[in-house]
C-alpha cells in the first residue's frame, strides 16, 4: 500500500492529492498536521519534516510535487 504524508494547507500536497485521485492511484493518506506520532513516522521514514512524502514500492519520495512524482511512479509503470 503507497502512505502518503501530508500537511494541512499544503499546496503541493493539494496538488499530489488531486493528481492521485485523477488518476485513481490508491494510496493511505496520512496527516501529520497536529499529529506528532503521524510527524514522527514521517520523519523516521525520510530523514525530513517536508510533505509531501510518499513511501510507494519501498521507496521514498520526499518534499516532491507532481513535476517529479510523474517520472517516480512510471519507473513503476503508473501513469
Amino acid at each position: 500500500m503507497t502512505t502518503l504524508y501530508v500537511k494541512n494547507g499544503c499546496p503541493w500536497c493539494d496538488e499530489v492529492l488531486d493528481y492521485l485521485d485523477s488518476n485513481r492511484i490508491e494510496y493511505k493518506k496520512v496527516v501529520v498536521s497536529g499529529d506528532a506520532k503521524a510527524m514522527q513516522a514521517m520523519i523516521d521514514l525520510s530523514g525530513q519534516t517536508k510533505a509531501p512524502t510518499m513511501k510507494y514500492n519501498g521507496e521514498v519520495l520526499a518534499d516532491f510535487g507532481v513535476d517529479e512524482l510523474i517520472p517516480f511512479l512510471a519507473k513503476y509503470g503508473v501513469k
